[in-house]
């Protein structure tokens, strides 16, 4: 089976579930193996986001892919509507951070893609075939998948009391997902609602764009478009999400009572053998990183081998120890000889704070490459600070111990880490830093 893009721009607009902004979303045609990517046009530089499971970052009744300060919330219906309809390669421009919601489901986004219309490419599609189970519990929630020769998704919905129990069986091709499963609209239980506004969700939320449980009651604008609606958008749920492994799969999905999160760790084991396959069986824990894990220490030519900055701006003159693969102590001896000391002070020589800062960087940049294969070819650069505080003057003859420690890593991108400068075991300086890993040769 060929790839598939569309053949020429479809917009569409509305208000977005839960940021309530005003949003015009427009598909547009990319080349092969381009995939699904989003792009903020409201954003400067216009940033681009793929729909991979490595950008993931909020799962509360939606789907949110981010990278940095750039995120696009609520993806799945719009991902599930190119998905069931099977186009792998689009561009989604759009002017604000969430697709519109319409109705809830993903209907209008599948008459938006009829009207591009689909075309052929000259590329084969090609798929990732399970051939062993994969198993995500979590609480009374579960999703299996199978080895089959197709997609096909088996779900139970149900609430915590019981009352709106539904069950169903589907093969999914694009016949059966555009009549049986875009039509399904989002639900929510009466007693939830409270609780998602005081999270800043479903800001534009209404009776337009959702079913309300209330009790053994059904609260609908109209009346249900399946007698076992509700299983039916989990499968929508379920089909959008599992885009986010980043190629189409061919296996059996049996899901009960999914959600969001639990999709992202389907995606998310799906993403792990797709890399392992392309890569070859454990190609990738035999890779070589930038600090091979027997190394404990670095001495200051292994330090220069790893970080790009040199005299006089290398502010570590050692790693001392790897606590952990997520932490680190390293050194930088102050003396006289130092050129920043000639103008800060004359008189009465002092460290920069800026430089402690950047000390703790320099570190942080080391630890992340430790986790990168070298084949990647990496740079780590220093990106933004928070929470700054200098405690203590750092002068000549001081030896400070720079402690840091990894606090997120999203998509081998960005990187979020807390530092420490020490002296004597004082604490002289702190900060929480973020930097990003851009390719060398860029």
């Amino acid at each position: 089976m060929k790839q598939r893009t569309i053949l020429r721009e479809a917009s569409i607009k509305g208000k977005s579930l839960h940021t309530g902004e005003e949003v015009n979303l427009t598909l547009k045609p990319a080349p092969e193996n381009h995939g699904i990517v989003f792009r903020r046009v409201d954003l400067y530089g216009k940033p681009e986001l793929k729909a991979l499971v490595d950008l993931v970052e909020d799962l509360v009744r939606s789907t949110t892919i981010a990278d940095g300060h750039t995120k696009v919330h609520t993806v799945e219906h719009v991902l599930s509507a190119l998905n069931g309809c099977g186009v792998d390669n689009v561009l989604i421009e759009m002017d604000a951070s969430e697709p519109p919601i319409l109705d809830g489901s993903a209907k209008h986004f599948v008459n938006l893609v009829q009207e591009a219309e689909p075309v052929e490419q000259e590329a084969e599609r090609s798929y990732f075939v399970l051939e062993e189970p994969i198993s995500v519990t979590r609480g009374g929630s579960s999703i299996i998948a199978l080895p089959y020769d197709g997609f096909r998704v088996t779900c139970t919905s149900a609430d915590d009391r019981g009352i709106h129990t539904q069950h169903l069986m589907m093969d999914i091709d694009p016949e059966s997902y555009v009549a049986q499963i875009a039509p399904a609209r989002t639900f929510t239980i009466y007693e939830d609602i409270e609780e998602l506004l005081k999270l800043g969700k479903i800001k534009g939320g209404s009776l337009d764009s959702a079913i309300v449980i209330k009790g053994d009651k059904i609260v609908s604008k109209e009346p249900l478009r399946f007698k076992d609606e509700f299983v039916r958008h989990k499968i929508l749920d379920i089909v959008g999400d599992i885009v986010l492994a980043g190629m189409p799969i061919k296996a059996h999905i049996v899901g009960v009572r999914p959600g969001h999160a639990l999709n992202a760790e389907l995606s998310r084991a799906f993403r792990k053998k797709i890399l392992e396959k392309i890569k070859g069986p454990k190609k990738q824990a035999e890779e070589k990183s930038f600090v091979p894990a027997h190394e404990s220490q670095l001495d200051i030519r292994r330090v220069l081998d790893i970080l790009p900055h040199r005299y006089p701006f290398v502010m570590i003159d050692r790693v001392l120890e790897f606590v952990s693969d997520d932490e680190l102590i390293a050194l930088k001896n102050v003396t006289i000889n130092e050129p920043f000391f000639q103008g800060h002070y004359p008189g009465r020589p002092v460290m920069p704070g800026v430089l402690q800062i950047e000390a703790m960087a320099q570190a942080a940049g080391v630890l992340l490459l430790r986790r990168l294969p070298i084949e990647e070819n990496k740079v780590a650069f220093f990106m933004s600070v928070d929470k700054v505080k200098f405690r203590q003057a750092v002068e000549p003859g001081d030896s400070i111990e720079i402690r840091v420690k990894l606090n997120k890593i999203r998509g081998n991108k960005i990187a979020s880490a807390t530092g420490e400068c020490q002296v004597n075991g004082k604490t002289v300086s702190g900060a929480e830093l973020m930097f990003m890993l851009a390719d060398a040769n860029d």
